[in-house]
């Protein structure tokens, strides 16, 4: 399954389960379907990039209350909402719930692929900030107290000799543990350093 990107079909119709996994697979997608998003969160694995694939009115857990919980199942791929009840207002909630996008069945199969492989790249640039993030906070975890100390003030804009005032130290001294948080972080300028903090905080 190495380099495969995964569908995920969540629907109670078998014919558009079908229907939708033979078109995804037409294009060297896997699919999988479900009949019903209970099911879904039972069987769901972590295969890797992908996109599910939701439909509103199922029985048990409908569309829209699994849109609601599919963080708490630890589910991050983008949701596509496919749905043949669709309006205005179910359209603009479940965009604020998080969906990627709505479209109405029947859809065209050009349109589906389109959103679909869409939904799959926004994914993967999910799952890179996430193991980045994973990464950055791991390396912030092995610096001492004193360096995030410093790293702190640094980024705040001080410079290295109002650091070294703050924490009552000399200025070589702040060069010293500067140098070790940039090594630390495998950072080579203060800019990727400041940039590498601020992303961290916005994942």
């Amino acid at each position: 399954m190495n380099n495969q990107h995964f569908v995920h079909i969540v629907d109670d119709d078998s014919d558009v389960r079908d229907s939708v996994q033979f078109l995804v697979e037409s294009i060297d997608l896997r699919g999988f379907s479900y009949p019903s998003a209970d099911n879904f969160f039972e069987s769901y694995e972590n295969h890797g990039p992908g996109c599910v694939i939701l439909d509103l009115r199922m029985p048990g857990i409908s569309g829209m209350e699994a849109l609601k919980e599919m963080h708490t199942h630890g589910i991050y791929e983008p949701v596509i909402i496919m749905t043949g009840h669709g309006d205005v207002p179910v359209a603009v909630r479940s965009l604020k719930l998080g969906a990627f996008d709505f479209l109405e069945k029947p859809c065209n199969d050009h349109l589906l692929i389109e959103k679909t492989h869409k939904a799959i790249q926004l994914d993967m640039r999910n799952r890179q900030n996430r193991l980045q993030k994973v990464e950055t906070e791991d390396a912030l975890r092995s610096l001492s107290s004193r360096e995030q100390d410093v790293l702190i003030l640094l980024v705040k804009g001080n410079s290295n000799k109002e650091v070294a005032r703050l924490l009552s130290i000399s200025p070589k001294t702040i060069e010293r543990h500067r140098a070790n948080v940039m090594r630390k972080l495998g950072v080579g300028s203060f800019a990727e350093l400041v940039q590498m903090v601020e992303r961290s905080r916005a994942i």
